[in-house]
């Protein structure tokens, strides 16, 4: 339920559990930030939790620490994730990470832009994942 799903906006971290074929779940720590009634996640397009949002979108997420640390009774809130490739979509998407993480994301994207660029690799393509 969306009304759920909305208080963990306000989470620095937030553990977001995706699901292999097999039913196993993959948990990952990630920023999020909300959207009007949806949660927004910004991530890499070639990332794990994509591949696996595209043939399942279940998604469950609970807030968490830095690394991934879930606290014990940490209730998990389901939901559905979609993932939107469109510019717009993931303009969007990074405006809301960098009103939520103004210093980190700057700070954190920026050191990867640059280590691309030392590495004269291409910049990592971004998706945005709502989630509600």
């Amino acid at each position: 339920m969306v009304s759920d799903l909305l208080p963990l906006a306000d989470e620095r971290f937030i553990s977001l559990t995706t699901f292999r074929a097999s039913g196993a779940p993959v948990s990952t720590p990630v920023w999020v930030g909300r959207d009007g009634d949806s949660l927004v996640v910004l991530t890499p397009s070639g990332s794990g939790k994509v591949k696996r949002l595209r043939r399942d979108p279940r998604v469950e997420i609970r807030p968490c620490g830095r690394f991934g640390s879930v606290a014990d009774g940490a209730v998990p809130v389901a939901g559905t994730a979609e993932v939107r490739s469109a510019p717009a979509d993931v303009e969007r998407a990074r405006a809301v990470i960098r009103r939520t993480y103004p210093l980190e994301s700057r700070l954190v994207l920026g050191i990867e832009r640059l280590v691309e660029r030392l590495r004269r690799r291409p910049p990592t393509e971004r998706l945005a994942l709502l989630i509600a």
